[in-house]
């Protein structure tokens, strides 16, 4: 339970140096990468995270790596992250800096469910009217199941709205059984 905390504070030191560097977006664009990176390579979770890899190996690594990517000040930030061993909380402090920064430009990040693969209008539809009923700016991350029959699944946040074709046929199941 202490890893989100911890994480959430070093995003919020990262955010106050992307605010004063006026680097925020670019610092989230940055993370992402690192963070993407660190779960989809093994390769590179193993040597970040591998007690037998010094740490000065370590941040020699990925400075090498972000060095013409990346301001002197986020290579700085990422040795403070691995000199306190805390390396295997990027991606949570990806998570949580991304937050941060759809906060400060009222954004809002939705999963949508489709049981087809969207074409760009249903794309660009889904997002005004999501925008519009939410007031924010909204992301949507489309994932096709088939097995919801038709209609969509949202995500947003905590909140799941399933306005799937399978729920209301169980609904509709439900309710002619109790008859």
């Amino acid at each position: 339970m202490r890893d989100p905390t911890i994480a959430r504070n070093y995003a919020d030191a990262l955010f106050e140096a992307g605010e004063q560097l006026d680097q925020t977006e670019r610092f989230a664009d940055l993370m992402e990468g690192l963070a993407t990176a660190m779960l989809t390579e093994p390769a590179i979770r193993v040597a970040l995270e591998s007690p037998r890899v010094p740490k000065p190996t370590k941040q020699g690594l990925l400075e090498q790596a972000l060095r013409e990517y990346a301001p002197p000040q986020f290579l700085r930030f990422l040795g403070a992250v691995i000199k306190r061993g805390r390396q295997e909380l990027l991606p949570i402090i990806s998570d949580e800096y991304t937050a941060l920064v759809d906060e400060k430009f009222n954004r809002l990040r939705a999963g949508v469910t489709l049981a087809r693969k969207p074409d760009k209008a249903l794309q660009e539809t889904v997002r005004t009217r999501l925008s519009e009923a939410t007031g924010k700016e909204v992301i949507p991350h489309f994932r096709t199941d088939p097995s919801i029959l038709g209609g969509v699944v949202l995500r947003i946040g905590d909140r799941i709205i399933d306005g799937s074709l399978r729920r209301q046929m169980l609904t509709l199941k439900r309710q002619l059984l109790m008859k």
